[in-house]
């Protein structure tokens, strides 16, 4: 029989994972990760001190898997790569997006992910309040997003025409002329896509960025 392998730290984190992909939040325990790994639950506690820690972790392992940008590279692209990985993360592990922002520990992949955004901002000439201002409206945005996304009564990569079929026969045009209008001129036989709004408004956000920006950079700031 093959021996398992050592418990660590990281295993058990990964196994918390699986379990909340699989249940949602509710699910994780020391019990139910120890099961998972096929172990006694106690055998966790060498390497975790409680279920406190073991959701810090997980809450902290989300952050490794969001692709961060380099300090030099340009601040656009930059927060654009960087806010399509975010959602792409936090779309995969639905439990994540509420998670990350209750936990009151911070760890290591936590504190780099936001020194780093920081850092790029700032190496691109943002000051210290515009930086923040900047990082806060697009991970607003990234949140809203995938918050709207995990929500939705369609799927969002191609079902919301599917969906306002269903819904346009109790929208009559003289009570709601401007949802009857989006329907038959934008959404129904154009390949709508309500995923493809992701962007779009990304867009709209950094654009107001580069203006605040450019202002910063011709006062001297």
């Amino acid at each position: 029989m093959p021996r398992r392998p050592a418990l660590t730290h990281d295993r058990i984190i990964e196994a918390a994972v699986r379990v909340a992909d699989d249940g949602g939040l509710t699910q994780v325990s020391m019990r139910n990760v120890g099961k998972e790994l096929g172990v006694e639950a106690m055998s966790l506690y060498h390497h975790v001190a409680n279920k406190d820690a073991l959701l810090d972790g997980l809450a902290d392992w989300v952050f490794t898997q969001i692709e961060l940008p380099g300090l030099q590279q340009p601040w656009r692209p930059a927060m654009t790569e960087r806010a399509a990985s975010a959602r792409q993360a936090l779309g995969q592990h639905p439990w994540a997006l509420g998670l990350i922002e209750s936990r009151r520990a911070p760890g290591a992949a936590l504190l780099r992910h936001h020194d780093t955004m920081l850092g790029c901002l700032r190496h691109n000439g943002f000051s210290p309040a515009l930086a923040v201002h900047a990082f806060s409206a697009v991970d607003a945005y990234i949140y809203g997003f995938v918050l709207t996304e995990l929500s939705l009564p369609f799927d969002v990569s191609g079902g919301f025409e599917e969906f306002v079929d269903e819904v346009q026969p109790t929208l009559p045009r003289d009570t709601y002329p401007h949802l009857v209008e989006l329907i038959t001129d934008h959404v129904q036989g154009q390949g709508y896509s309500f995923g493809d709004e992701f962007e779009y408004g990304l867009g709209l956000i950094l654009d107001s960025v580069e203006v605040r920006l450019a202002d910063e950079l011709a006062a001297g700031r």
